[in-house]
């Protein structure tokens, strides 16, 4: 174990500044633990034709399952890691200086919920995590004259394209194979109107040691917003599954995603398919990297559904950030329920 470089922390997750009472949760508490040995599906990408019912399964009765054989160069995945250890090990100030800007690489802290910085600092439930945000459609904008950022914008530029073919697999899979068909929106056609390439997000995760890890969560249980979410981990481990009235420990693997269905598919799909709720939890000993590929509907796209009332994902999105600021959780999918 390494001893960490603390000024890269931000302040809040100094060990001088440790709050005991953080978030809340008692130091013994059992929601800490999860069940040993994951049993998560395993689906190879290349064989999702020949594997039909094997998808249909994963997904309907985890919402989750391990991807091998995904066609992202190994060496790539590693450089990704790397790199963001890099990143993240610059000093707090200095990270904060360097993605600035709105429209391309973002710094956030605590949560990527909110999109007012100052909503997460004040929040009683602040995640022990820190995190870039990436549009990837603004990445062959960018340029950065510094050459470790622009290492790594490269590096995204070339992993995106990779994320983007996955995902796109996968979601077409989840209609020709999984049959998603609703009374409004039958036709694998009609079903690609929901995936948008303009909304795709790449967002590169750490989470510091934590010298009381017991008292405080990298992610709290949430669901996705998204239609999919594509996760490459690192080996610390951390990520947490909810299944059977139990919590699961996601078990690292090298060379492999987490696939999970987000709550759009679950709305489009009148509910066949439940978006997974799932954790991260923080280590006492050692950093934790990943990275996470998500894909939305566009914004003005309204979401059909015979389970939920019509809805764009703007408003779901503007609806789950009042939530956020207002009652510190989300809530999601039960506000837009039909009566």
């Amino acid at each position: 174990m390494s001893q960490p470089d603390y000024e890269s922390y931000p302040p809040l997750f100094r060990p001088s500044s440790v709050n005991p009472n953080h978030g809340g949760v008692e130091k013994e508490s059992p929601e800490m633990e999860a069940a040993e040995g994951d049993g998560v599906p395993i689906i190879d990408f290349e064989r999702m034709r020949e594997d039909e019912e094997k998808v249909k399964e994963a997904c309907r009765e985890w919402g989750f399952f391990r991807l091998v054989n995904h066609g992202i160069p190994e060496s790539l995945m590693s450089q990704m890691l790397e790199s963001a250890r890099e990143l993240f090990s610059m000093a707090y100030e200095a990270k904060q200086a360097a993605f600035n800007s709105a429209a391309g690489i973002s710094y956030f802290l605590g949560t990527a919920g909110l999109t007012a910085s100052g909503a997460a600092l004040a929040s009683s439930n602040l995640n022990w995590m820190e995190g870039l945000n990436i549009p990837l459609s603004k990445v062959p904008e960018l340029h950065y004259e510094d050459p470790m950022l622009e290492s790594f914008r490269s590096l995204v530029e070339e992993y995106g394209k990779h994320q983007t073919k996955v995902g796109k697999a996968i979601y077409e899979a989840l209609w020709r194979k999984l049959e998603l068909e609703t009374s409004n929106l039958s036709k694998y056609e009609e079903s690609t109107k929901y995936f948008s390439e303009d909304t795709e997000i790449l967002r590169v995760y750490r989470y510091p040691r934590c010298l009381e890890a017991n008292r405080a969560w990298g992610v709290e249980e949430h669901t996705d917003s998204s239609l999919l979410s594509i996760l490459h981990q690192d080996l610390v481990g951390g990520l947490q599954v909810y299944k059977d009235h139990q919590w699961i420990q996601v078990n690292p693997i090298p060379n492999t995603l987490i696939v999970n269905i987000g709550d759009m598919i679950q709305a489009i799909s009148d509910d066949k398919y439940v978006s997974v709720k799932h954790r991260v939890k923080v280590n006492k000993e050692n950093e934790r990297i990943s990275m996470g590929y998500f894909v939305f509907p566009g914004d003005d796209v309204v979401i059909e559904s015979s389970k939920y009332k019509p809805f764009t994902y703007a408003q779901f999105r503007a609806q789950v950030q009042h939530e956020l600021k207002s009652v510190g959780f989300k809530i999601g999918l039960h506000n837009f329920k039909r009566p």
